[in-house]
């Protein structure tokens, strides 16, 4: 009787273990169900833990970056799609994993590598409608960034070189004015010269009057002085 109850009670026990013992799927299935409520973070908890019982788990890898990404976390679901890529055999799975890299990629306007992660993702399913979609849209998004781009760089071009003919008419204007500058100043310069020259001219012809004038009375006075001589010999 003792040896019956006591085999009943480890059939109990081994039971009760396995029962509270949880496996990897068991996390995947609630964290699925926590995902499809919208309770995104309680949901990467179940996927984490699922992650922590069996690493290589691409399923968890997955699920846990499209919860990340449903909480703005672009960056951690992008290292979460990333590692499961580099696990994942199936092609079907590669393809959704790839597509969702593209989504994040576009969102954050990296273009050249969405459309690869896009092409990717068609490789292992080209069926997909949805990704050759967004493929297209990424292309043309790409497009019309570059068109933006040689229209900015011919504008700033433009502008360099509208400034640069402001600068060479401001420099020509300049040069101009400094020329009427010196035009008037080596005309004021001539006339002063000039007024200097004639007030000069007419000190020596008033210099050359008066020297004149000094001579003729010069004269004169010995004129008068040879006929008064003459007077007192006559007389």
């Amino acid at each position: 009787m003792l040896q019956k109850t006591y085999i009943t009670l480890l059939f109990l026990l081994a039971a009760g273990s396995a029962f509270a013992q949880k496996t990897e799927r068991d996390y995947l299935r609630s964290g699925n169900k926590l995902y499809n409520d919208s309770l995104f973070i309680k949901a990467e908890v179940d996927y984490r833990k699922a992650l922590e019982m069996d690493p290589k788990s691409t399923d968890a890898m997955f699920n846990l970056g499209n919860s990340l990404l449903m909480q703005q976390k672009a960056k951690e679901a992008m290292e979460q799609f990333e590692s499961a890529s580099k696990v994942e055999k199936d092609k079907d799975k590669l393809a959704q994993i790839y597509h969702n890299m593209g989504v994040i990629l576009q969102s954050s306007k990296q273009y050249p590598q969405c459309i690869e992660a896009y092409k990717e993702s068609l490789r292992n399913n080209p069926k997909d409608d949805e990704t050759r979609y967004n493929l297209a849209l990424a292309q043309k998004l790409l497009k019309d960034q570059q068109q933006n781009q040689d229209q900015n760089q011919d504008q700033n071009q433009d502008q360099k070189q509208d400034q640069k003919d402001d600068k060479k008419d401001q420099n020509k204007d300049q040069q101009e004015q400094d020329k009427k500058d010196q035009q008037n100043q080596n005309q004021q310069q001539q006339q002063q010269n000039k007024d200097e020259m004639s007030k000069e001219n007419a000190q020596q012809l008033l210099n050359a009057v008066m020297q004149d004038e000094k001579n003729v009375q010069d004269k004169v006075k010995k004129q008068l002085q040879i006929q008064g001589k003459k007077l007192d010999k006559d007389w």
